[in-house]
């Protein structure tokens, strides 16, 4: 096993506080999302799972396409303002941001109710769901308004009230949405989504108010420059999330009209898990990791320090838990959904190689981000929806359901490779010793683990899989262990790695 040195200036202090706030909050959040999707799969389904899927979809994108990408924009504003110093024009971006989030989510809900047939009729091939089409809008109301005020919390890096907000929106979310489920079924559909749209912008509001911000009089001329401003890069990020988010849909499409509803119930099955497994480093890397990067952006290799430092975290955090899912994915599936959804299983593990490569490009991704590189940023996302849409009709077409989860993992050793030779041209960037010592180490177990189920009965596999996944996960305890002083932990951390062993 590869061992880790500490040099100095390193953050992996700050690196695994913020992972520790926002993951232990996506831990809780994954313990209600448990709950939830059981509930529903238990309740409504395949079919009604696909179709909750597809609502989603469909309210994600107008959101998407309507709030102009403030919510993104908004968090590196905000940070600039704060870094700046002046009260003033925390004030003023600030306020601009509120009033901007109103303004995009009306218009989104707007859009959303005048078009519900069109969108019926292009989804579903009728107008039968055109009112729950139209019950959407508040869905993509609140949203909004939501993500403008976690971008002020994020951008202020108070990421413990951003912790506790994630928690609270997914509790209230859960209990009501089961709850109407239960009492409805699957006309409970959209209610439910509406339900923990509200809870959101309820949570959000009660944190977002704790930011005191100066009382000034905004000019009609400031007021204008500042939110052109945040719609300038918004527009790109909007560009971006909405190719992103245009490609979930069109892939939920592509399944329900190639295969029907009880296929997308599977695919969105599969895709949740998948991306549960991994949301908890991806989040802590969005709520404090680019905010920091971003003002370090003009040093390259103060920039490159950082990237690796977050990708070594990356690794240490997905390795473990990306074996474990590949080991178990049978009972995964199972303990998550019912064994209805066993169709999800290979496309889970499919998805799970993906997700694994995801981890590994996106800190590097965030260089292109944090030096402001719109065009680069914009067309490498818009091509990689593009082929990621285009890979999952391949798929299909050859592999049948499967061929979804490959069309994903290809996707991301394209995306992974292409990214990396941006950056490396940008900042001169390369993967550190470590990191290289720990991709010689869980690249070929995650190989070895995955190859198992296509060569090996599957009994032998998962216990080949447990057998791997344990050890591992104790060497990345280990390390992540290592990667901070012992004296700046808690005094129930020390006895619990004492304990383990797995003090230096």
């Amino acid at each position: 096993m590869p061992t880790v040195t500490e040099t100095p200036k390193k953050s992996y202090g700050q690196i695994l506080k913020s992972s520790a706030l926002i993951g232990g909050s996506t831990a809780f959040n994954m313990l209600f999302a448990i709950v939830r999707t059981k509930a529903m799969a238990v309740l409504l389904g395949p079919a009604g799972v696909g179709l909750m899927g597809i609502y989603s979809s469909i309210a994600d994108v107008v959101r998407s396409l309507a709030g102009l990408g403030i919510n993104s924009s908004g968090v590196r504003q905000i940070a600039e303002a704060v870094g700046s110093g002046d009260k003033e024009r925390i004030a003023c971006t600030v306020k601009t941001l509120r009033r901007v989030a109103l303004a995009s989510g009306t218009i989104g809900a707007l859009l959303l109710v005048l078009f519900c047939k069109p969108v019926s009729l292009w989804t579903f091939g009728n107008y039968q769901h055109a009112g729950a089409v139209a019950l959407l809008a508040l869905v993509a109301f609140f949203m909004d308004i939501s993500e403008g005020q976690k971008a002020l919390v994020q951008g202020m890096r108070r990421i413990a009230d951003l912790a506790w907000m994630n928690i609270l929106g997914a509790l209230y979310g859960t209990v009501f949405s089961i709850a109407i489920i239960y009492k409805w079924k699957e006309q409970g559909v959209v209610p439910s989504l509406i339900c923990v749209a509200a809870m959101s912008i309820v949570t959000s509001w009660w944190y977002a108010r704790k930011v005191k911000v100066e009382a000034i009089r905004i000019t009609w001329g400031k007021a204008f420059a500042e939110a052109s401003e945040l719609v300038k890069l918004g527009v790109v990020f909007m560009s971006t999330a909405l190719a992103t988010l245009g490609a979930a849909y069109l892939v939920r499409l592509i399944v329900l009209q190639n295969m029907g509803l009880q296929e997308a119930g599977l695919y969105q099955a599969a895709w949740g898990l998948a991306a549960m497994c991994i949301s908890f480093i991806l989040q802590a890397m969005g709520a404090d990791f680019y905010p920091r990067l971003t003002a370090v952006a003009h040093k390259k290799e103060e920039c490159n320090r950082l990237v690796n430092e977050q990708l070594e975290v990356g690794f240490l955090m997905a390795g473990p838990a990306i074996l474990g899912v590949l080991s178990l994915a049978p009972l995964a599936i199972m303990l998550f959904y019912s064994a209805k959804f066993g169709g999800a299983v290979e496309i889970l593990r499919w998805l799970c190689l993906g997700m694994f490569l995801r981890v590994l490009t996106w800190p590097m991704g965030f260089i292109i981000l944090a030096k402001n590189e719109r065009k680069i940023f914009f067309w490498s996302e818009i091509l990689t929806n593009i082929g990621y849409v285009a890979l999952v009709w391949a798929g299909i077409k050859t592999f049948g359901l499967a061929g979804t989860g490959m069309a994903f993992f290809a996707l991301y050793v394209v995306n992974g490779t292409v990214v990396f030779f941006i950056v490396n041209r940008l900042t001169g960037f390369a993967w550190s010793g470590p990191n290289k010592k720990l991709a010689l180490v869980f690249i070929p177990l995650v190989g070895i683990v995955f190859g198992s189920w296509y060569l090996l009965p599957k009994v032998a596999a998962a216990a080949l899989g447990t057998a791997l996944t344990i050890p591992a996960g104790y060497f990345s305890m280990k390390m992540l262990c290592r990667l901070i002083p012992l004296e700046r932990l808690p005094k129930a951390a020390k006895k619990i790695i004492s304990l383990l062993g797995l003090s230096h």
